[in-house]
């Protein structure tokens, strides 16, 4: 995806989905195909998977840290999921927008829904649906071993399946998650049409100016 030298006012691009519907897989190859989109590194209480690298993957925290930060109102964003916290601090934000990127949020839908209520005009959201249930049920069994999960958590995981899909309806966007590389082609599609929404072109009042003088 060509997307340098863009001006456009940088965008909050949310991706949420069941547990295994594959958002970070998805986010992943988001920010291989564009180089003017970062991602928002959550912060949590949760213990690092197999994989996962600090400051990478997840700032690795505390829940006496976690504590205090949303006691002195530092997160944009932030929601306790399966007994730990996850969320995503204004700083952080503040920094990627300042260099004129737009920013990527791998988040639930608690945390969408406390986005919407600043009421910011550069926030897109994007919901992914599996192909099936079984498919999500294939999925966490599949990555059992990189996450650590025992048979109760996935199981703990596919009751809160249908409540967590019910928010599908909260988001601009809904893309079904059957191909990795076909529903990554399609939100970088809604990307760049949210880009080149009228509102958002920083200097279209000038270029008019300058062609109606």
């Amino acid at each position: 995806m060509n997307d340098e030298n863009l001006n456009h006012e940088p965008l909050l691009i949310v991706i949420s989905s069941p547990s295994g519907a594959g958002k970070t897989s998805v986010c992943k190859e988001i920010l291989k195909n564009s180089h003017s989109i970062q991602m928002s590194i959550s912060a949590t209480t949760r213990k690092p998977r197999q994989n996962e690298v600090d400051c990478i993957d997840y700032n690795f925290v505390s829940r006496s840290d976690f504590q205090n930060k949303i006691q002195n109102n530092e997160f944009l964003e932030y929601a306790e999921v399966f007994d730990n916290f996850y969320g995503s601090l204004i700083k952080d934000v503040e920094k990627i927008t300042k260099s004129k990127k737009d920013v990527l949020f791998d988040i639930d839908w608690q945390g969408t829904q406390q986005l919407y209520q600043s009421k910011p005009s550069n926030l897109v959201s994007v919901f992914l649906l599996p192909p099936s249930k079984d498919e999500i049920l294939n999925r966490l069994k599949q990555r059992k071993s990189d996450s650590g999960d025992d048979e109760s958590m996935i199981n703990l995981r596919m009751s809160k399946f249908k409540d967590e899909i019910s928010h599908w309806v909260e988001y601009d966007y809904v893309v079904i998650n059957n191909n990795l590389e076909a529903c990554v082609e399609e939100i970088l599609n809604i990307i760049n049409v949210e880009r080149k929404k009228r509102h958002r072109q920083l200097d279209l009042v000038d270029k008019v100016r300058e062609l109606t003088l």
